[in-house]
């Protein structure tokens, strides 16, 4: 909602306007738009006040939407049972249970908010937050993605930020550390602080991870390269591999 335009709100059930409150309650698949942003929930409470223009009209600054709240974009979709959508900071953070916001190729969930940007078209994921793409799974307690599109293109999720327990999978290959940037683009994942790469019964830890989930490539350092020639000679990088059993040999 990032124009200037009035806000449409509409209502299957009717609409209640309280003048001494300044709320506008609409009920019944609500639905609020204004360009291509939409705010869609069983009640919707749109808090008004005077404009500072001419004449004084009335401009919503502020919805609150419950039951069944889908906010939709021109580039993702984002649900959850209840919303509070800040129409001057154009930010909308939605709580309650299955938090999910979908783009044309990418999922990304949430247990205890979802936080869209509409103006920065940037998503902040809160409580064991989930981003997936084509079998690709990034986890963390906070996960901040970058929507984008190209001309001609798509909408989907370009970057990922990700911080606290931090998890990359895919295929037989699964990635842990403090923190994490992923390239969704380039399918490339570096991790920092406390890092383990695990496949099958092997693991290796270290301080810096390269992980490369389109080719199921690892790369692990004991630290940042900058870090290294910064600081001298880091600790080792540190491995458990486990020889595979071989076959009992048949009784005689």
């Amino acid at each position: 909602m990032s124009d200037e335009r009035p806000i449409e709100i509409t209502a299957d059930l009717g609409m209640e306007w309280q003048q001494d409150a300044q709320v506008y309650i609409a009920r019944g698949n609500a639905v609020a738009k204004r360009g291509a942003t939409e705010v869609h929930a069983d009640t919707l409470t749109a808090h008004y006040r005077k404009s500072k223009g001419t004449g004084g009209d009335a401009e919503i600054y502020r919805l609150n939407a419950d039951g069944h709240v889908t906010i939709k974009g021109d580039r993702q979709t984002v649900v959850g049972d209840q919303a509070v959508y800040d129409v001057d900071q154009q930010i909308g953070i939605v709580t309650g249970k299955d938090l999910k916001l979908t783009t044309a190729t990418d999922v990304v969930t949430a247990r205890d908010s979802l936080e869209w940007y509409d103006d920065k078209q940037l998503a902040v994921a809160r409580g064991d937050a989930v981003a997936i793409r084509e079998g690709k799974h990034l986890r963390g307690d906070v996960l901040t993605a970058s929507v984008t599109r190209a001309a001609n293109e798509a909408s989907h999720i370009s970057r990922v930020d990700a911080h606290g327990n931090v998890l990359v999978s895919s295929q037989d290959q699964i990635a842990r550390g403090d923190a994490g940037v992923y390239n969704v683009d380039t399918g490339i994942a570096t991790l920092t602080g406390r890092v383990t790469l695990t496949r099958a019964d092997n693991e290796l830890r270290g301080q810096y991870a390269v992980v490369d989930l389109n080719n199921n490539v690892s790369r692990l350092l004991s630290a940042p390269p900058s870090t290294q020639l910064t600081e001298g000679k880091p600790a080792r990088v540190q491995g458990l591999l486990v020889p595979r059993q071989k076959p009992a040999a048949p009784a005689q």
